[in-house]
């Protein structure tokens, strides 16, 4: 289990009093659930799942009391679990996790604890699946560079009880060495980013600046935003988004900026019970939160005040709602993660668009795009972006693109141009893998040798050994890589790619057609990329070291090195 947030010692309830941060790191300790409600309602403990544990470990303690000569007062602690329950009523977490250790109160308070010490190690591990689920989708959503990344709010270790959703997400890519800065909105009227978001990323060693809530819209307006990535309280039966105030008015500015707008949260946050948004009952919170600064008055008194702690991000404006069980809610917007119904006209996500014509230039300088050869793409979920068809890739532009689906390499709705002519190939790679992205190139080394190894109407397999670039394609000695008759039909290509990958799953990640270039493919366009320029590297050192190709028989070994 990861390092908890909350933990439970003989009776009490211990955890970090997040009011004292970021100057003061101070121990709470709850022994009665009085004292639980409090930190609930006074922000002591904060953040959905955080405090869906918390009200769970106060039924622990209601139970205890609730107990004489080992028979408990069921109808005294479902009262008092009543209590906990209304201690905030956004958050569905608390409501879901109260009732989930209520049904033990009859088997007595140790059969609650367990439930509840269960529900800790759980949550640990829930946060760790979805953010992993989370960086990957925005890995496939924007590749080719660094990622320059915005929250709002707190979603980390202190908001759950440990590693966090959206800042659990945010570590994933900064282990993986994606994050190249990530803007933190300070999260008026209680700074729960400044104080807390800024304090944990700050611990974790990610790169972060602080900014003005009001300043985010112009942070995206600039180009300093490629994905907005927030936690949630409750995500409704139909998608709409719960979150902490602010979050509605990221939502309609990463819409009209084409970014990406992503929610991270467990499952236990979808309340299907709940049609729309408009059911949640949004908490009002204080005035004097608003008022004033700290102890410091900043309006003038008496003045009237508007302090919801929460809106209602309506489910057309997100780009994915992603829990522990990956992706399961693609909204409407511009950057989407489902297949758009028949009649939508597709918007191409303004990143995926530009990280591809800026990675076809430069393969284009080297001479290994000529004139309209060539070709790339990048998978979100069911569907891809591709370059278009006979376009000179030294010129390509954002508009240069098809998005298709990857089931039939259909294009979707609305566009003006046509895919590429091995859309198909990618298509195949996207259906038989895990890719990301997929880049086709017409290199000067591997094309001679893949052609030299290609066979006319055979699959062959062409072998290098003993250099140690190897290592950049996963291997160690030595690659087979095979190398695919060149149909006229093209799609009769990308059946043969699909049905080799899926008999020969540990296969390389590139391979070659005969006269016709060769294809790598990764998790994310700058990896794809990568492959295929060791693979061009390996067979420039194997003509340049004098190796002998002989034309391979039928998926046989062609040897060189």
């Amino acid at each position: 289990m990861e390092d908890s947030s909350l933990v439970w010692d003989d009776g009490v309830l211990v955890t970090i009093d997040q009011r004292g941060l970021p100057h003061e790191v101070r121990e709470l300790r709850l022994s009665t659930v009085d004292q639980v409600i409090d930190a609930i309602k006074t922000l002591a403990i904060r953040g959905a799942p955080a405090i869906g544990i918390a009200g769970a470990f106060g039924v622990v303690l209601a139970t205890r009391v609730h107990t004489a000569g080992g028979v408990v007062d069921v109808a005294g602690v479902e009262a008092e679990a009543v209590r906990i329950a209304e201690a905030r009523p956004t958050a569905v977490n608390l409501a879901w996790a109260v009732r989930r250790v209520v049904s033990k109160v009859p088997a007595g308070a140790d059969a609650v604890l367990a439930e509840t010490l269960d529900m800790l190690a759980e949550d640990g591990r829930v946060n760790r699946a979805a953010a992993t689920h989370a960086a990957d989708l925005v890995q496939r959503l924007i590749s080719g560079r660094p990622l320059r990344m915005l929250t709002h709010c707190n979603t980390g270790r202190l908001a759950t009880s440990a590693f966090g959703t959206a800042i659990g997400a945010l570590r994933v890519l900064h282990e993986r060495g994606l994050i190249e800065d990530v803007l933190v909105d300070e999260t008026r009227p209680l700074l729960q980013g400044a104080r807390l978001t800024a304090w944990e990323l700050a611990e974790a060693g990610i790169p972060h600046r602080l900014t003005i809530d009001s300043a985010a819209a112009w942070a995206m307006a600039t180009g300093q935003v490629d994905c907005v990535i927030v936690g949630a309280d409750r995500v409704t039966a139909n998608g709409d988004v719960a979150n902490k105030i602010g979050t509605y008015a990221l939502a309609i500015a990463a819409r009209h900026h084409g970014i990406p707008f992503i929610v991270v949260a467990p499952e236990s946050t979808r309340d299907l019970n709940m049609a729309t948004g408009r059911e949640i009952v949004v908490e009002q919170r204080a005035a004097a939160e608003v008022a004033g600064f700290g102890t410091v008055a900043t309006a003038p008194e008496g003045t009237a005040v508007f302090n919801p702690a929460f809106d209602v991000t309506p489910a057309e404006l997100v780009t994915a709602v992603v829990t522990e069980n990956g992706v399961v809610y693609g909204g409407e917007s511009p950057v989407r993660v489902s297949i758009p119904k028949p009649t939508d006209e597709f918007v191409i996500p303004p990143p995926i668009a530009t990280a591809i014509a800026h990675i076809a230039r430069q393969l284009h300088q080297r001479g290994w795009m000529p004139g309209t050869a060539g070709n790339i793409s990048v998978r979100a979920a069911h569907w891809a972006v591709v370059t278009a068809s006979g376009r000179p890739k030294g010129e390509l532009t954002d508009h240069d693109m098809v998005a298709v689906t990857v089931t039939d390499s259909a294009p979707l709705p609305g566009q003006n141009r046509k895919p590429s002519a091995e859309t198909t190939i990618h298509t195949a790679i996207y259906r038989a893998t895990a890719a990301g992205a997929v880049v086709h190139i017409h290199p000067p080394y591997a094309t001679t040798l893949s052609t030299r190894a290609g066979s006319r109407d055979e699959l062959t397999l062409l072998r290098i050994t003993d250099f140690e670039l190897i290592k950049g394609l996963g291997r160690t000695d030595a690659i087979d890589i095979p190398v695919f008759p060149n149909w006229p039909d093209v799609p009769r290509i990308g059946a043969d790619i699909e049905r080799y990958l899926d008999e020969n799953p540990d296969a390389p990640p590139v391979l070659g057609i005969a006269g016709h270039g060769i294809t790598a493919w990764g998790d994310n366009l700058a990896t794809a990329r990568d492959r295929a320029e060791c693979l061009e590297a390996l067979c420039e050192l194997v003509i340049r070291t004098g190796g002998q190709q002989a034309y391979a028989a039928p998926s046989s070994n062609s040897e060189i090195g």
